[in-house]
């Protein structure tokens, strides 16, 4: 009741002072009943273990622990009336106010583009309309934040980067330091890259604050090649300190684009994206209100699309504004961007919350905030969907609302990476500061944890953090390598109901004893960090539902790690490097098939005995072995025929020479990625290949040392829906055929360590949705795959160190500019990059 009312209450607290307070008094209240709640279920969970002598002894050791926290709940309720009855009396019920619940269900699209056509044009023509002019050439870019920047430039640059050897885009932070920004942009260009072969680059560096930015990195960049350079700012300041060609101001949308605009969004929906003549008035009044800033138009314009084409509906959208106007609590674009935050519903505007704690411009995995939520207790199993499943339709929601940004989408059209708009993540850290949410350190002397939920760390002195009381924390997420984690063992022992720490890519070696007194303990991430040994006392985080320890130095696993019963998810692989790059599984105790709740299981170490005992775990949607050996087939395959829910299964044998006799892998129809790395029984490869007939959600195929041939790998074909392939020194034929209507939805294609291949043959009809193509190490492969004029969809090919004669005629009719038959098949794909190592040569072809 209290959370309803805290929901109900939220859009009328900014208007009046005294709403603002019961508000707030209400929260900490709240709080603090969550709090008993939490350490009462502990208490009582741990009286119900050991024997009658046990069980006895922790009721008389509990006997002042209840008695505590019942004073506790006595002193809570006697605030919760008196604050009912001071809040009835001076504020009544005039903050009562109707909300509709109506909300329509909306999916992900793209942006929206109006208003920056003559931009475009501008910076198209400045960047590519004299290539033959070789030196620095600077844009510059700036507005006010969320005008449309970053837009203008990301689709310039998607368009034109195809015709640079090589393309980065840059973000800076506010507090960039030098050293860092070059480390990040020689990543960005790629380590491996040599040089003198960059004939062409091109740069984008987004959101720069300070005007010498340019002058501290200009003298890195060689000044005899065709370099074009991008910045945006949000201040004149700098955009005028570069010496630039081309200074675009991005001013605020005009009334008719304005209105496209919003009618995009608003009415996206619709097919004629036209405003019903009852409800122009309204959308007149909202656009006034966002001022022509795409942001605001694309926030609000989202937020009415999830609403009934009504006037009430949308009446009420309004009023809500209007609340908020009154006292012009967060002036312009901060009012649109509340609004939406108010229509957010508690779970999903905690998630939301949440997103802000990571640093600036930071891009947040999906699997990594999916886990965070879940810990956090934000998503609820529903409709018959798992935890996972509802929190990626929270992300997706999120994103629809223009509340986070799409970085990057994996070939399934799923979020893979996002970020949070700088305006978006102001009003969210300012949201969930003075809720007590969450809070930001970045190194302040005098900074203070009161009483706040959640903490995130930004910087690696964490002296005074060690000196704040924690008591009400309940998440530490530590984003610097440079944390000294021994300063913060006086706030972890103090913080006894944490449920979440995340010290990822930390240099952290040996977890402090403190962390294991954390009973409430849900999320424990050390990926990429140098914990070596994980001590038995791990087993007394009886709440752990996450342990995420990819990357790290741990060879084995604890034999208590079995009595976490709750554990959905164990991701345990050491830093080691496997076979082929892959990380290393690791050991796991005997015990772990009383883990029934696993959902994830990646990566273990193969024994007989580790298979038997994972054959008990029937709920698990990812599964990865690695050091499999033949004689380990029988119990895998039997362990995998009760795994009915598997999305993700990978398993990489102990060498590429072990061969797997897997004619008794029956893979479960619910199968989407699959990675298997060793030889396949050639005999029985066939029967084995067209046996997952039945598997039409799998999307991605990884196959490694398999020894395909030509017959085999007709069989492959059945898989209709892959969107990804990738065969590494796993096919052995000369030629390679793709027939008509085979791989329909194909979008990637990898070859790579074929030494025999010499043939590639596609028909037309095949391979319709190809966007990459990759031959690797393949030196027998002297000509262009017959038929790759038929893939009109083909955007990139890359020729890595195939047959040494076509990668220099094709070197030579680019040189030539010659455009004979063979050339011209190939003259519709974007970007052609060649390679051979043996020469030192990598080349843009085209």
């Amino acid at each position: 009741m209290m959370k309803a009312y805290l929901h109900d209450t939220e859009k009328f607290k900014d208007t009046s002072e005294a709403t603002g307070i019961f508000v707030k008094k209400t929260r900490d209240l709240a709080f603090r009943i969550e709090d008993v709640i939490d350490e009462f279920m502990y208490k009582l969970e741990a009286n119900k273990h050991g024997g009658f002598t046990s069980k006895v002894k922790k009721k008389i050791k509990h006997v002042k622990i209840w008695r505590r926290l019942a004073l506790e709940l006595r002193d809570i309720n006697v605030e919760l009336e008196d604050t009912a009855k001071r809040r009835g009396r001076y504020i009544g019920g005039s903050d009562h106010h109707e909300r509709s619940t109506n909300q329509t269900s909306c999916f992900v699209r793209e942006e929206d583009l109006v208003g920056i056509e003559d931009n475009v044009d501008k910076l198209t023509r400045w960047l590519v309309g004299d290539l033959e002019e070789t030196n620095h050439k600077i844009a510059t870019v700036w507005g006010m934040g969320g005008a449309g920047k970053t837009t203008l430039v990301d689709y310039v640059y998607k368009t034109v980067k195809m015709d640079f050897d090589i393309a980065a885009w840059i973000t800076v932070s506010r507090s960039y330091n030098v050293e860092d920004l070059l480390k990040k942009i020689a990543r960005e260009f790629g380590i491996s890259v040599d040089a003198r072969n960059m004939e062409m680059r091109n740069l984008v560096m987004d959101d720069v604050w300070e005007n010498d930015l340019w002058i501290n990195i200009m003298d890195v960049f060689p000044k005899h090649c065709v370099s074009r350079f991008i910045l945006t700012s949000r201040k004149y300041e700098v955009a005028s300190s570069v010496n630039s060609g081309c200074i675009i101001k991005i001013e605020p949308l005009g009334e008719n684009h304005s209105w496209e605009l919003f009618c995009n969004v608003a009415f996206r929906n619709n097919d004629d994206k036209r405003c019903p003549s009852e409800l122009v008035d309204l959308a007149a009044k909202f656009l006034q209100k966002c001022e022509g800033l795409p942001i605001a138009i694309a926030c609000i314009g989202r937020l009415l699309s999830c609403k009934p084409l009504a006037y009430f509906s949308w009446k009420n959208v309004y009023e809500q504004l209007e609340l908020q106007s009154v006292k012009n609590v967060i002036p312009g674009v901060d009012i649109i961007l509340k609004v939406s935050l108010q229509d957010l519903s508690p779970e999903l505007k905690n998630c939301f919350l949440h997103c802000a704690i990571f640093p600036e411009d930071y891009q947040m995995k999906r699997r990594r905030l999916i886990m965070h939520w879940a810990a956090a207790g934000f998503i609820k199993e529903k409709d018959n969907k798992t935890l996972e499943e509802v929190a990626e339709g929270y992300l997706n929601e999120l994103v629809n609302r223009s509340l986070l940004q799409v970085v990057k989408k994996n070939e399934f059209g799923r979020v893979k990476r996002c970020r949070m708009h700088d305006v978006v993540r102001h009003l969210a850290l300012d949201k969930a500061e003075k809720e007590c949410f969450g809070k930001i350190y970045e190194g302040s002397k005098t900074f203070s944890v009161d009483s706040t939920r959640r903490l995130s760390i930004l910087s690696g002195n964490v002296v005074p953090l060690s000196q704040s009381g924690a008591t009400r924390l309940r998440a530490i997420h530590a984003f610097t390598s440079s944390v000294n984690v021994d300063l913060l063992r006086p706030i972890i022992a103090s913080a006894n109901l944490l449920s979440t720490l995340d010290l990822q890519g930390t240099q952290i070696k040996i977890l402090p004893n403190e962390v294991f007194s954390l009973f409430n303990l849900r999320f424990l991430g050390l990926r990429n960090t140098g914990v070596e040994i994980l001590p038995e006392a791990v087993g007394k985080l009886q709440n752990l539902e996450v342990l995420d320890a990819i990357g790290t130095g741990l060879v084995t696993l604890p034999k208590d790690i079995a009595k976490l019963k709750k554990l959905r998810s164990l991701y345990v692989c050491t830093r080691i490097v496997g076979v082929d790059g892959h990380l290393v599984g690791i050991n796991v105790p005997r015990g772990i098939s009383n883990m029934s709740g696993l959902h994830a299981l990646y990566s273990v170490k193969a024994s007989l005995e580790t298979l038997s005992d994972v054959a008990a775990l029937t709920e698990l949607r990812t599964f990865g072995v690695c050091h499999v050996i033949s004689e380990h087939s029988f119990n895998l395959c039997s362990a995998i025929r009760n795994m009915r829910h598997l999305v993700h299964l990978s398993i990489i044998a102990s060498n590429e020479n072990e061969v797997l006799p897997f004619e008794a892998l029956c893979l479960p129809g619910s199968l989407s990625k699959l990675e298997i790395e060793g030889q396949l029984e050639k005999q029985r490869m066939p029967k084995i290949l067209s046996s997952w007939l039945h598997l039409n959600n799998l999307t991605r195929l990884c196959l490694a040392f398999s020894k395909l041939d030509e017959d085999s790998f007709s069989c492959l074909m059945v898989l209709r829906n892959l969107c990804f392939l990738q065969l590494g020194k796993a096919y052995d034929g000369t030629k390679l055929y793709f027939s008509a209507l085979s791989f329909p939805r194909l979008r990637t294609l990898a070859l790579w360590g074929s030494p025999q291949l010499n043939e590639v043959r596609i028909e037309e009809g095949a391979l319709m949705s190809l966007v990459d193509l990759v031959f690797s190490e393949c030196p027998e492969l002297n000509q262009l795959p017959h038929g790759i004029e038929y893939l009109t969809a083909l955007e990139e090919l890359y020729l890595l160190d195939i047959a040494v004669e076509l990668i220099e005629k094709l070197r030579l009719e680019r040189k030539g500019n010659q455009c004979n038959e063979e050339f011209m098949k190939i003259s519709h794909i974007k970007k052609i990059v060649a390679r051979l190592t043996d020469k030192n040569i990598w080349e843009r072809i085209c």
